[in-house]
């Protein structure tokens, strides 16, 4: 598994500046509540994919958000206005913790090192403290993540879908499951909404983030799923980049896409403009960010 977090954001010159303020207050929200339930030490995992979590999933709720004001230990110089008391950022911040001591777990079995033996072992003793009732949600994360391991340890041919698959299904899982903890409209098309979408953002997340490390990945001799899944010819970085440019635009344009749908069949109360800005301009905005460095990456061979 690949660093793979951080990539869904808004396009922040397109949002208004009360949204860009709102998607603001829940990142702070999201910091605090990690901080509240887990400790100090796991906020240093709080990522931005987790973000738009909680804002999606807020945004399905019937009730008002409460705003609140405080001083942020990380910017003490002024006052953070941050979502306070929020049943998607409780959820939120325990998928966030999870996946972090997954992925740290990941990274020590790859490469032993002490520091994420340390960092995987202490967030572990946190994840105990978590809400119980999402246990089932870790387990069956636990369940998909080494489904995913022994899949990229696997030596048969395989395609991108199938690589892809697992972490797709957690994404549309955690998405999906947290309506088993509010009072929702139409709840199994809503629940089905919900993992379609998140079901192709985890798509689209795994294979952006493979795109991204695809020259270091290849430069190091390390896994990665594009290769695996179309580096038959075993051509070198600079002759397999642009024979797969193509493909993967089509398949993360078709993700972006498909999330935005279903997007719009969600019984969505609040945030509407800032959902749309992630998932329509963010999206594509990451998606160019990529491909520029991933050109640049070529040109300096």
């Amino acid at each position: 598994m690949h660093h793979m977090f951080g990539y869904v954001t808004p396009c922040k010159m397109e949002l208004k500046i009360k949204d860009y303020e709102k998607f603001k207050s829940y990142y702070c929200g999201l910091c605090r509540e990690i901080k509240k339930s887990y400790g100090n030490i796991p906020r240093i995992t709080l990522n931005y994919d987790m973000t738009f979590l909680s804002i999606l999933l807020d945004s399905l709720s019937l009730g008002r958000t409460t705003y609140k004001t405080g001083i942020c230990l990380v910017h003490p110089n002024k006052k953070r206005t941050y979502i306070h008391n929020s049943n998607a950022i409780e959820y939120a911040a325990f998928c966030n913790v999870i996946l972090a001591y997954y992925k740290l777990k990941d990274d020590k079995q790859d490469n032993k090192s002490i520091k994420s033996y340390f960092y995987s072992n202490l967030i572990g003793f946190y994840i105990n403290k978590g809400n119980k009732s999402f246990s089932y949600v870790a387990e069956y994360i636990e369940k998909r993540l080494t489904d995913l391991y022994n899949l990229e340890k696997n030596n048969n041919n395989l395609s991108i879908d199938e690589l892809s698959d697992p972490f797709s299904q957690i994404t549309g899982f955690i998405l999906s499951s947290y309506i088993d903890f509010i009072q929702v409209s139409s709840k199994e098309r809503t629940k089905q909404n919900l993992f379609n979408l998140g079901y192709n953002l985890g798509k689209w997340i795994y294979i952006i983030d493979a795109y991204d490390d695809l020259y270091e990945d290849m430069k190091k001799n390390k896994f990665n799923p594009l290769e695996k899944a179309y580096n038959v010819n075993k051509l070198n970085f600079n002759a397999f980049r642009p024979e797969i440019a193509d493909n993967v635009d089509f398949i993360l344009t078709n993700c972006a896409s498909s999330c935005l749908e279903n997007l719009d069949k969600l019984p969505i109360t609040k945030n509407e403009d800032l959902l749309q800005n992630i998932l329509q301009l963010g999206l594509m905005e990451k998606m160019n960010t990529v491909y520029k460095r991933s050109e640049q990456n070529e040109k300096s061979i």
